[in-house]
């Protein structure tokens, strides 16, 4: 194995513990899609669920069973009609979609046996019927009104997986065939989960589909990376005329899970081997993520980021791109250093340095190769503009060999080696004779007046 390799699976490694230590005790409700039951890789996807319970995870299982219950109607021959996507449900035809929910458990209890976990299938789901629409009876379908979270604790924490068929009781025992998608979003969030997790047959919400937000995050694929939930609410909005389109619903869904409390939603294709371990240990992400809490953290480095911070240096430094800092530096320019940090891993770095009244350099400028890409170096680059402002600095420079283009599409004016202070002027390296470039905080103070008045 060569050394590259090597390392790239020491930081996997390195990654996945401290996601595994973070979430050790935390919920997570897992929706699977009816699509996936018969999938070739969905025994996989039990057995990575399983895992995750051994981990320490709490788990909770929603099955999609809209499949089966097409299958099992059919077979006996009820008809069943679909408006907006809910099936009109009569009573003829629940004992059948009981019969399917149920068989899907089952199937899932099963599999969850084969990997020495145990499953307990509850009628924990509490519903009303959905009444008359727009004039449509929609007889035994219904609306869920809430889960029994406190027994549903208890099962979590006597080390059992609570599965939930999509079918709810009304307090007179009365059945209703449900949304599983609903109800996984209640149960997520009246257990005040870390995660909930869509897990469908599709690789994440496509952004060429639908009207976006500025400055959504977009991946090479098309694939909406992340949201948070004001971006979320923004994209409801400008595609409002499309409510009742599947992938807006679970946008929906994952939008009111993480306002009451759900930290991330997690829209992730099935089907691939092991994409819920790689979407919950590598902070890359692999679908689309709807967020509550800040994903992204920037923040003063402390003194135990030092060794995180000169590894995502090296490659830089390595191509000459960056100049070679020690631990030692570091430590005496501390407060002027800032870090990028996901989810408690270190991705980014940057640095401020103040050398007078008028002018403050950036430096240090580094972003982990695995979060290339993401936008993590024109985020930390807008931070330590904010901070030159803050300190009431005119002008900001920087130093670079290999990155000019980078720097002009910021913002930055190519300026003259003599428009540095005289301090940089006497540490300026003629051989490696470096462009200077430089931000003018002043002028762009100006514009932003102008466009609040």
């Amino acid at each position: 194995m060569n050394q590259i390799n090597l390392k790239e699976q020491v930081n996997i490694i390195r990654e996945a513990f401290g996601y595994i230590n973070q979430f050790k005790g935390a919920t997570f409700v897992i929706k699977l899609d009816s699509t996936l039951i018969e999938h070739p890789f969905f025994s996989l996807v039990i057995k990575d669920i399983a895992l995750l319970h051994h981990m320490g995870i709490k788990i909770v299982i929603v099955p999609g069973a809209r499949q089966r219950i097409d299958e099992i109607l059919k077979a006996f021959h009820v008809r069943c009609r679909i408006v907006n996507g809910t099936r009109i449900t009569s009573p003829g035809a629940i004992p059948f979609i009981k019969m399917a929910a149920f068989d899907v458990s089952n199937k899932i209890m099963t599999l969850l046996a084969e990997n020495n976990t145990h499953g307990i299938i509850g009628n924990w789901a509490k519903a009303r019927g959905i009444g008359v629409i727009n004039g449509i009876n929609y007889q035994n379908s219904g609306i869920i009104e809430k889960v029994n979270s406190d027994i549903v604790k208890t099962v979590l924490d006597q080390g059992m997986i609570p599965i939930f068929p999509n079918i709810g009781w009304s307090a007179k025992g009365k059945p209703y065939n449900i949304s599983s998608n609903e109800l996984a979003a209640t149960i997520s969030q009246e257990l005040r989960a870390a995660k909930l997790f869509f897990l469908a047959d599709f690789e994440g919400i496509t952004a060429n589909t639908y009207k976006l937000p500025r400055n959504v995050q977009v991946t090479a694929d098309g694939i909406i990376s992340r949201m948070n939930v004001t971006e979320a609410e923004k994209m409801l909005e400008l595609n409002s005329s499309r409510k009742h389109d599947f992938k807006m619903e679970l946008i929906s869904l994952a939008h009111k899970a993480c306002t009451e409390g759900v930290q991330r939603v997690h829209i992730v294709d099935g089907r691939g081997e092991g994409m819920i371990l790689k979407e919950i240990f590598s902070s890359r992400g692999w679908g689309t993520m709807i967020y509550a809490n800040d994903f992204e953290n920037i923040r003063p480095m402390q003194h135990a980021d030092i060794g995180e911070v000169l590894h995502i240096m090296q490659p830089s430094i390595k191509e000459r791109s960056l100049l070679p800092r020690t631990a030692e530096e570091l430590e005496t320019n501390m407060e002027d250093y800032v870090v990028f940090e996901i989810d408690g891993a270190i991705h980014g770095c940057g640095a401020l340095h103040i050398h007078s009244s008028d002018q403050a350099e950036v430096a240090a400028l580094a972003v982990d190769s695995a979060q290339a890409n993401q936008g993590i170096g024109s985020k930390l680059m807008k931070y330590l503009l904010q901070k030159a402002r803050a300190a009431k600095c005119k002008e900001v420079f920087v130093l670079t060999t290999q990155a000019p283009d980078w720097f002009s599409k910021a913002g930055f004016k190519e300026a003259s080696v003599l428009s540095l202070p005289e301090s940089k002027k006497k540490q300026y390296n003629k051989n490696r004779n470096s462009l200077v470039f430089t931000y003018s905080l002043k002028r762009k103070a100006r514009q932003r007046r102008l466009r609040v008045e």
